[in-house]
């Protein structure tokens, strides 16, 4: 690979090129991540390992010796590096350049490659709500697990969400609005057609930001609608922080996926998957 930035030869019958800068470290799945910790991991006196590239990410010397007692400590790194501003897939092909891994270069390219393309390639329209027969649009509608109803304050969670639940064995398929539907339509058309036709449940990411958002109250008074008394379980409240506003009465009588509660947090997950992939 001659550049960390792009790759692809442009041409008529070529893929378009990738800007890698743009694509976050959430797009690299799980049999990438295995990979780069197997050839991270182990130090090695003649080639720089993952406390090296811990230190290029601008980790400290107290965070690096806490990674180090860990089984793997560059899946951690990962982790933690994703969330921080200036991270990117690109930045991540920089810094392996920068300490000298072009093995690892080599080897893991072309994953990485079809990782971002993936990526990229995610976004479906939706056909119109308004088309009498879905088929006359001559779009395949695309079905989800679950429609995630959140704020732009909360974007990180969601893509903790994302790598949880589908970058992992349980293979769910999230219905995440900025990712998976292209703009120009109307937002209250398409989220009642995707919540009601699209998805099986709501995942509701509940903060002081989406108690006071109108789009998130619509969806999900309208999730609601279609299940009065949560009879089938179509809405999923999540509490991912501690919030200062009162919570939604109109919540109140469905269970509750607590993020926050230390006790019951190492289940989170495994919860909230089985939740969702139930028929």
């Amino acid at each position: 690979m001659t550049s960390c930035t792009k790759t692809g030869e442009e041409g008529a019958d070529s893929p378009a090129p990738i800007d890698f800068y743009s694509v976050p470290v959430t797009a690299l799945r799980v049999a990438v991540r295995k990979r780069l910790a197997l050839l991270l991991n182990p130090k090695k006196m003649v080639a720089a390992d993952w406390t090296e590239l811990a230190e290029e990410m601008g980790f400290h010397y107290l965070e690096i010796r806490n990674y180090d007692r860990l089984e793997n400590p560059t899946g951690k790194m990962l982790d933690e590096w994703e969330a921080k501003d200036g991270s990117s897939v690109g930045k991540l092909l920089e810094l392996l350049r920068k300490i000298e891994r072009d093995d690892i270069l080599e080897d893991l390219t072309p994953a990485i490659v079809e990782c971002c393309r993936q990526y990229l390639n995610k976004p479906v329209q939706v056909p119109s709500v308004d088309s009498s027969d879905p088929k006359s649009t001559g779009v395949t509608p695309e079905f989800f697990d679950a429609f995630i109803c959140y704020c732009q304050a909360d974007i990180e969670f969601v893509h903790e969400m994302i790598k949880q639940l589908e970058q992992t064995e349980y293979k769910l398929k999230l219905c995440v609005f900025d990712r998976d539907v292209l703009p120009g339509s109307c937002i209250w058309t398409i989220s009642s057609e995707l919540i009601e036709k699209r998805c099986k449940r709501m995942v509701a990411v509940i903060s002081d930001d989406f108690l006071v958002s109108d789009d998130c109250d619509f969806q999900t008074k309208f999730a609601l609608s279609l299940s009065p008394g949560a009879r089938d379980k179509r809405l999923i409240p999540v509490k991912y922080k501690h919030i200062k506003k009162e919570f939604p009465s109109i919540l109140r009588h469905i269970t509750l996926c607590d993020y926050t509660n230390p006790s019951t947090k190492s289940w989170f997950w495994k919860r909230l998957a089985k939740a969702l992939a139930q028929p």
